[in-house]
């Protein structure tokens, strides 16, 4: 994968990154009415949209509720030591956790903010009790459970 910039990008490759965000879903021959090129061009261009990486990934984005994971949580974490090692296990640790969808190294009150989906505060309670407190070099957890999410996963605006 070469890096990419926005830069690489022209108007109909804009246009196609735009329709997919939308709907992923699209077939190429739909996209190409869409963004007013051949199918053939459309293929083309969205393949090389994927070479470049500018596209990582297309999936499905589930509703939660209907999974029986309608808990949103966010985990403000501190670690007691701040250095290379520490970080490692601990990312390392948490990409081993199926419930924790989203964790970023942070500037501020954290090190880390996790974003974690649960059935209910007692699934939480579990959570919590049985692997956040025991993750490598937890000295602090802040735990805020969502009440409304107003908005989420929103399309990139280029």
């Amino acid at each position: 994968m070469k890096e990419s910039s926005t830069h690489d990008l022209d108007r109909i490759d804009r246009n196609i990154l735009r329709a997919l965000q939308k709907d992923g879903r699209l077939a190429n021959a739909d996209l190409a009415k869409l963004v007013n090129v051949s199918p053939a061009t459309c293929h083309r261009r969205t393949q090389r949209l994927f070479e470049d990486g500018f596209i990582a990934a297309v999936r499905a984005q589930i509703d939660p509720d209907t999974v029986g994971l309608g808990a949103l949580v966010m985990v403000g974490v501190v670690l007691d030591r701040s250095t290379p090692e520490s970080f490692a296990a601990f990312e390392q640790a948490v990409g081993g956790m199926k419930e924790v969808l989203d964790c970023s190294l942070v500037a501020g009150d954290f090190d880390y903010l996790l974003k974690i989906r649960v059935r209910d505060m007692a699934g939480f309670n579990l959570l919590h009790g049985r692997q956040l407190i025991t993750l490598p070099g937890v000295r602090q957890i802040r735990t805020f459970f969502v009440l409304k999410e107003v908005k989420d996963n929103a399309p990139l605006s280029f």
